[in-house]
């Protein structure tokens, strides 16, 4: 590889990172072309993509940026998951990799800025969607106000059913006449 060559694929890589959300570091050993297409296809599916390079070419990439924490992952033939959408829905993509069982393996990544271990990437990825998230945090926020409005309602209530009933019982009477 020429120097332009070098120097254009590390220009490459940095630019993707400024897009980024989410990078992982994947260990791949003998993965076939049709594996290695699918796993592409899969993660541009949730706007992801897989690059491949020489370490050297990934650390003058990462140098100085918020994805630094990667380079002690480097090392081997590695590949770098990039995720610009959702980091929920590419780990759980990344998942779904385990089908290649010794092939592809996750050695880490970062998110944030925060460096995350291959354990981490798995929590990350039982997570339940954005959406079902949120929902579940408005359910907890009016939750409160929901019980105090039951709270206040329910005197009136109580006294709405004791003369409903005492109707009930005197119409009983006056009809049994």
């Amino acid at each position: 590889m020429r120097k332009e060559q070098k120097t254009a694929t590390v220009e490459q890589i940095a630019g993707r990172l400024r897009e980024t959300t989410i990078a992982l570091v994947s260990e791949h050993r003998g993965m076939t072309v049709a594996e290695t297409t699918e796993v592409r296809r899969k993660l541009r599916a949730v706007r992801g993509e897989l690059k491949v390079a020489k370490n050297t070419l990934i650390r003058r990439a990462i140098n100085d940026t918020s994805f630094s924490a990667l380079e002690g992952h480097l090392g081997g033939p590695v590949g770098l998951i990039l995720g610009q959408a959702d980091p929920v829905e590419l780990a759980k993509t990344v998942a779904t990799f385990k089908y290649l069982g010794e092939k592809f393996k996750v050695r880490g990544g970062v998110l944030g800025g925060k460096p995350l271990t291959a354990q981490e990437i798995e929590a990350l990825a039982t997570l339940p969607p954005r959406e079902v998230l949120l929902a579940q945090l408005l359910g907890l926020l009016s939750a409160p106000a929901t019980r105090l409005v039951r709270l206040l309602n329910e005197p009136g209530s109580a006294l709405a059913r004791v003369i409903d009933a005492i109707g009930r019982k005197a119409g009983e009477g006056t009809q049994a006449q």
